[in-house]
């Protein structure tokens, strides 16, 4: 069974600002970031997807719906793919935000709430909630996962058995694509690309 996970590409935002759960869109037209994409997935030898799902987040679903069309497959949205909630951290700039609070986010990073939105521990038991259902139907094999990177983090964390604290250390950029395999025989996960 393969997943592949794409990361929606650079948004319409300065750098340097939170916006998990916050509807903005995409820099640059949907449909020349799915051709990039394409290009992309062809050259690593991704095989196409028999189908799509998305975060309903525009910058995830209008790169999406130009995916499925393009590939000529089921597109479906799940509100389990949206990036985390931050709360009032939302649409501030990262280094308006008081410091004190970000500090005390760290040290109880599973459980903290500072900003009013989701915990770590909620955000990762939303985003298993969505694996585990995903991970029963093999005939979706393989998808497309368009979707945000800390979605990215917590599937691979998941699957793969590493500490989320460590995954959010790995690079993942703008557009960037994580492959991951299952051996239904051994029923274990294997990352085959990530960051790519």
């Amino acid at each position: 069974m393969d997943i592949v996970l794409i990361r929606h590409p650079a948004v319409a935002l300065d750098s340097g600002v939170c916006y998990g759960h916050s509807d903005v869109a995409l820099a640059e037209d949907a449909e020349i970031s799915a051709s990039a994409l394409a290009l992309k997935l062809a050259t690593l030898q991704i095989p196409p997807p028999r189908v799509l799902m998305s975060s309903p987040l525009t910058r995830c679903a209008s790169l999406a719906a130009v995916m499925a069309n393009d590939f000529g497959c089921a597109l479906s949205h799940d509100d389990r793919l949206k990036e985390m909630d931050f709360g009032e951290w939302e649409q501030q700039r990262w280094d308006a935000i008081d410091r004190e609070l970000l500090d005390d986010w760290a040290t109880n990073f599973e459980h903290a709430r500072a900003h009013g939105g989701e915990s770590v521990a909620q955000f990762v038991a939303r985003v298993r909630a969505w694996f585990d259902a995903f991970a029963q139907t093999r005939e979706l094999s393989p998808a497309y996962v368009v979707t945000h990177a800390g979605v990215m983090r917590a599937i691979a964390s998941l699957v793969l058995d590493v500490p989320l604290e460590r995954c959010l250390r790995w690079s993942l950029e703008m557009a960037g694509v994580v492959w991951l395999r299952r051996d239904d025989a051994q029923q274990q996960w294997a990352l085959v690309r990530w960051n790519a």
